[in-house]
């Protein structure tokens, strides 16, 4: 994996590059799609790839190592075959999942029991384990197995934390070296700074992640509900740290306001579930704000989802009748908004993109920040 810096902001952080994959350029900043379990949640795979044209999507290495398995997974030629997508893909490692399933788990210095949320069923997940479940997976670029503190935890146990990710980082490095990919493509590795809301921790973290010299670094451990004002302090911290020559990855980040602050703090790469888990609920962006389709209020409006030039999807679908779908409990309305969503992320980097090109971007997000934080 190569990345090359094109463009940076002189009034911000923000920063325009090109990851080179053997699936393809990814234009940064950029916004990946969850596709969790091998799709992204109920939107057809070509969508996806032609009409919002996302350069990179996320799979999960816990949800797919249960389901459909390794031996379909290899069988099949890779995640890429599987499912039919052939541009690059990052699979995240499944320290998430230390933090989301901690009723499942039991840690350990060697790593992770879990017990399947599917049949009760218990696996183990060592470093060297994680890497080579993405091995046949075949992500593009695979995640070092961490532990994703919740918030608020104590400084012992944040610091104790750290330092067992620190650990289980040198041997995901050590078996990621000492074995191949299995489908002939390169395979990137990015660990993962962690460390909570201690300032201490947290440059410890990033210090000891620089050098490793990985094609890529990621912030992990921020939007567990920690107050936004930290999670900004500390992304910028972690930023000026991490290498200027290689990609940023804030994790599980965000919100479309979430987002901008993040691009101009540095990072260059992100994912979240709220596009399509809050299409699926009625909640679409827009350039003009939130809009919750269920309202009443939307029922004989038959303007565009997004009517000031940007509707994502086909302007045929109008609020009046996306709110006629949820209402109905018709299946398309939540592939709609899923779709609008997604489409609409996409949009949203590709003009910070162009501002920062342009040298507008802090002026451009100024406005942009005051317009999606309304809710209409």
């Amino acid at each position: 994996m190569d990345f090359r810096l094109t463009h940076t902001d002189t009034s911000s952080n923000a920063r325009v590059g090109v990851i080179t994959t053997d699936h393809g350029e990814i234009a940064t900043p950029v916004f990946m799609p969850v596709g969790t379990a091998g799709t992204v949640k109920a939107v057809h795979m070509r969508d996806v790839d032609e009409d919002v044209k996302a350069r990179i999507i996320l799979g999960n290495t816990y949800h797919l190592y249960l389901r459909p398995g390794l031996d379909i997974l290899k069988e099949a030629g890779g995640l890429h075959k599987f499912n039919g997508w052939n541009k690059p893909i990052l699979t995240d490692s499944g320290g998430y999942q230390v933090y989301s399933l901690a009723h499942r788990r039991k840690m350990k210095e060697e790593g992770v029991v879990f017990q399947s949320h599917i049949d009760g069923s218990k696996h183990m997940f060592s470093p060297e384990r994680v890497m080579d479940i993405q091995r046949v997976i075949g992500a593009d670029i695979m995640m070092a197995f961490d532990e994703c503190t919740p918030y608020p935890c104590d400084y012992e146990y944040a610091s104790k934390s750290m330092e067992l990710t620190h650990r289980w980082l040198d041997r995901c490095i050590t078996r990621f070296n000492e074995t191949e990919n299995l489908y002939g493509y390169r395979q990137a590795l990015f660990p993962i700074v962690q460390g909570s809301v201690y300032r201490d921790l947290r440059i410890q973290s990033a210090e000891k992640i620089a050098s490793c010299g990985a094609e890529g670094n990621a912030i992990g451990g921020l939007a567990v509900g920690e107050p936004i004002e930290i999670m900004y302090e500390f992304t910028e911290m972690v930023c000026n740290i991490l290498p200027k020559d290689k990609p940023r990855y804030l994790m599980g980040v965000g919100t479309p306001i979430n987002i901008l602050e993040g691009i101009s703090q540095g990072v260059d790469m992100f994912d979240c579930v709220m596009p399509t888990r809050n299409g699926r609920n009625g909640m679409i962006f827009t350039s003009n704000g939130i809009i919750n389709l269920k309202n009443e209020k939307w029922k004989a409006d038959f303007s565009a989802l997004d009517p000031e030039g940007t509707s994502f999807v086909d302007s045929a679908y109008t609020r009046a009748y996306l709110r006629h779908l949820f209402v109905a409990g018709e299946m398309l309305g939540p592939m709609i908004a899923s779709l609008h969503n997604i489409a609409f992320y996409l949009w949203l980097v590709d003009e910070a993109r162009k501002k920062i090109i342009e040298g507008t971007f802090s002026q451009w997000k100024a406005v942009m920040v005051k317009r999606l934080g309304q809710r209409l």
